[in-house]
Order: structure tokens, then C-alpha cells, then sequence
């Protein structure tokens, strides 16, 4: 039962499963070897797994959305150039399989793939001739025609693959990465793991208080289980001895800095392991910064207030600057832990602020809120990709006097320093329609099939006709 359970904790890491639910399962893995203080800890929010509730049913989906393949466009392509590749569609999910796959039917007429100009990149009658085409111009035109969509459709499959790419990393880091051997060469390792990357996908609230912090007491319970040695005060003892580090370390640190890369993780591991994670957030931060650019010079931002403009992609650029901030977090937090923080004093690249709705920056306004302090320091410095790739420069003194200037601990707030994360209180996971909270996953269900909250024109209900 105990590795069924993994199995099914391994597998969540690519789900978008609430907190609650992980928790049971990790009740069912740790059941005999928790604590008291442990099992009243993991309780909170075992007892609110859907297992546990009268209709074990929420409207919320439990994975991140997949990008739509090419299955319509590699369909009707196998019956004009009449192939054999139909034998397994689901496989054109994947953008190297319908690359392939253009290449090869694109050689049949000669056609270079990623060239569909009607104009320039067409073959003429002498051309075809010269090639041994012996097929009608008419003939010739539906078949460039259709790897014109095909090839349409593979620019637009690489692009959606991308930004759920940073979707997924903006929220849980690189916790797809980590393999099932390592993941389950330690169970509280992987208990942590899989409690933690679920509380990193919780959904954003429509709020003005501020978002749930993925670092709560239970997890911070389930990493000091990897830590220190189980307490063993008796329950008579007014006041238990003090936690022990465990004397044989069985800790996968490396699979835990995947997702929680803390300075206290980052000391677990050896100089070269530090060097392997320090190149992967770079990688991904030059990755991130050359797409946000793009966003950027195509989207009409306001970077002054960061409120959402008609025709502003707002959920790809909230999703690619959290992205760009988990990537940053993880590299200043890797720079410090190899005593390379002297780097700062040359290039030091700030946040990406994430749009606001309007009526979000209303309601921050009607309640007296000043304004995020952040927001202020990010009009103070340059752009942050623009700092990366070397066409303009940001010092560590720079962002500095941007913080001191509306009394913004750097430090604290993450700007020249990595972030520290104390334990929150756990809180039950919201049922959600459009970030806004409903106390029933059935009428969250039919709120969300009228539109409601969704800014789109809602269909009104009446309760008389449902």
C-alpha cells in the first residue's frame, strides 16, 4: 500500500491536486511513524480531502490544461499525400513528433518545411516538372496548402507548449524533473515533495489581503522530518527535549531542491550539485527573459500602474513573470549559497511585476491602499531582461536607493538577497470560480457555465428554470 500510495504522489507532481488531497495520502504513508503533535498537524488537512466529504466532488480542475494537438491538420494531410501515419494520433500531441512528420511530407513535393510563403516559397510549372512532379497545379496548390496549416499549427502547438511550460515552473519550479527513481529513494523526502509542489499550485485568489503563502506549517513539519530524528518525549514531560539532527542523513536533498531551493536545502548539497541547479535557473531565466520581451514589445503595458489594458494577454504575462520571479528566486538563492553574491554589484535584475485587474486596483484604492511599494521600485530600474542580455546594466547600489527610497527593506522583500520563508497557519483550499470563493463545488460548477466572474458576460440564472 505504502508504494501504491508514492506511486500516486510521484504521479501528482504533474497534477494541479489540492493540498488536502495529498495530505490523506500522506497520512496513509507516514501513518505509523508520526507523532502526536505530527498527526494533529497533518489532520488539518487530511480531514478535508474529497475522500473525506459528503460529495467528494470539486469544480476545480485537478491538472494544469493541455495544449490542443495537431491531430485535425496531420488527419487530413495522411489522406492527401496518402501515408501510413495514422496508427497512433495521440502522438501528435507532442511537437517533434508533427515536426517529423511535416519533413517527411513536405519531401514529397519538394516543399522546405517553415517556408509557406504563397508568393516565394511555391514551385513553378517548370520547376515541378524539373523535380518530377507530375501533378496538376490545382492538385499541387491543396497539398501546399495543407502543410501551410500544418505548418501553422506546429509555430502555434511550440508556442502553447511554451508558455504552459512556464505556467507550470512559475508555479512549482522544477518539480517535474525529478525522476521516479530519486523520488522514491526517500519517503519523507517525498512526502515533503509532493506537499509542497501541491501547495505551489494553488489557485490565485480574487483578494486584496494577499495570496496563501505555499510554505505552511505542515509543510514546514514535513521537511523537518527530513532533518532532525522523530521526538521521543513522553506525554508526561512538560517540556520535550530539543530535536536531534538525524544521525544517518536519508534526505534526496538534491530532488528536494527541485521545488524548494532555501538556503537551509541548498547546504545539503555538494558544490557540484549547486553548479548543476545554478545553470539550469540560468538557462531558464535567459529562456523566460527572451519570451517576456516578446510580450512586452507586443503587448500595450502600462508599467507604471501594471493595471490590465484592452488587448493585454494578462494571463500569459502573469504566468511568464512568475515564471521569471521563481526562476530568480532560485538563482539568488543558489549565487548566495556558493558565495557568489559579488555578482550583484555588476548585474543585478529585479522582479517582473504581474498585471492587476482594474476592479483589483479599485478595491485596493476604496480600502486606502498606498500601492505596492514593489511596483515602485520596478519603475525605478531598468527592465529586468534588458539587464540580462546585456543592453543595459543594474547594480546592486542602484536597486538599493530604489528601495530606500520608499522605505522597502531589500533584504526582506527579495530584491539583492534571497527570501526567507517562515511557516503560515494551514487554510483549507478554496473552492474557486474565476479566483473568486464559493462554499459549493456544485454551484461553483454552474457559476462557471454561466460565465459568472469571468468578465465575459455572464448568463443570468434562474433558479425557476435549473
Amino acid at each position: 500500500m505504502t508504494h501504491l500510495n508514492l506511486d500516486t504522489l510521484y504521479e501528482s507532481l504533474r497534477l494541479r491536486k489540492r493540498p488536502e488531497d495529498i495530505a490523506v495520502l500522506i497520512k496513509d504513508v507516514l501513518q505509523e511513524n508520526l507523532d502526536t503533535k505530527e498527526m494533529r498537524q497533518l489532520n488539518k488537512a487530511a480531514s478535508g480531502a474529497l475522500r473525506n466529504k459528503v460529495w467528494q466532488y470539486t469544480s476545480m480542475l485537478e491538472k494544469f490544461a493541455d495544449v490542443s494537438g495537431a491531430q485535425v491538420q496531420v488527419g487530413r494531410a495522411i489522406q492527401l499525400f496518402k501515408t501510413d501515419d495514422a496508427a497512433d494520433m495521440s502522438a501528435y500531441d507532442d511537437p517533434l513528433v508533427v515536426e517529423a512528420f511535416l519533413a517527411k511530407v513536405s519531401a514529397v513535393i519538394h516543399k522546405n518545411p517553415g517556408y509557406s510563403d504563397y508568393k516565394t516559397d511555391r514551385l513553378n510549372r517548370e520547376e515541378r516538372m524539373a523535380a518530377g512532379l507530375d501533378i496538376s497545379r490545382r492538385q499541387y496548390n491543396k497539398l501546399f496548402r495543407c502543410l501551410r496549416h500544418l505548418d501553422k499549427k506546429l509555430h502555434t502547438m511550440i508556442r502553447e507548449h511554451k508558455k504552459s511550460l512556464f505556467q507550470r515552473i512559475g508555479k512549482h519550479g522544477f518539480a517535474e524533473d525529478i525522476s521516479r527513481e530519486d523520488f522514491m529513494k526517500d519517503v519523507n523526502s517525498a512526502c515533503f515533495i509532493a506537499y509542497y509542489n501541491a501547495r505551489c499550485n494553488l489557485r490565485s485568489e480574487f483578494t486584496v489581503s494577499g495570496q496563501q503563502r505555499a510554505y505552511d506549517e505542515i509543510a514546514d513539519m514535513l521537511l523537518q522530518r527530513c532533518l532532525y530524528e522523530p521526538e521521543t518525549a513522553d506525554w508526561w514531560d512538560i517540556m520535550p527535549s530539543k530535536r536531534q539532527p538525524r544521525q544517518e542523513d536519508t534526505a534526496n536533498w538534491w530532488a528536494i531542491a527541485q521545488v524548494y531551493p532555501d538556503q537551509e536545502v541548498l547546504r545539503k548539497l555538494s558544490p557540484e550539485q549547486q553548479g548543476m541547479l545554478l545553470g539550469k535557473w540560468t538557462t531558464l531565466l535567459e529562456q523566460v527573459a527572451a519570451f517576456l520581451e516578446d510580450l512586452w514589445q507586443t503587448n500595450e503595458i502600462n508599467r507604471q500602474s501594471m493595471v490590465v489594458q484592452p488587448g493585454n494577454d494578462s494571463s500569459t504575462w502573469n504566468n511568464t513573470a512568475n515564471a521569471w520571479n521563481k526562476a530568480r528566486d532560485g538563482w539568488m538563492n543558489l549565487i548566495y549559497a556558493l558565495g557568489m553574491e559579488f555578482i550583484l554589484e555588476e548585474m543585478c535584475f529585479g522582479k517582473v511585476m504581474r498585471l492587476i485587474a482594474g476592479d483589483v486596483a479599485a478595491w485596493h484604492h476604496l480600502t486606502g491602499s498606498k500601492g505596492d511599494t514593489n511596483l515602485t521600485v520596478w519603475n525605478q530600474v531598468p527592465l529586468p531582461w534588458e539587464v540580462l542580455s546585456g543592453k543595459t546594466t543594474c547594480t546592486r547600489e542602484r536597486v538599493l536607493a530604489a528601495c530606500k527610497a520608499v522605505n522597502l527593506d531589500p533584504e526582506r522583500s527579495g530584491w539583492i538577497a534571497p527570501r526567507t520563508h517562515q511557516p503560515v497557519p494551514f487554510l483549507p483550499t478554496p473552492e474557486l470560480v474565476h479566483g473568486v470563493t464559493v462554499s459549493n463545488p456544485y454551484l461553483a460548477t454552474l457559476l462557471k457555465q454561466h460565465k459568472y466572474f469571468s468578465g465575459k458576460g455572464a448568463t443570468p440564472l434562474f433558479p425557476g428554470q435549473n
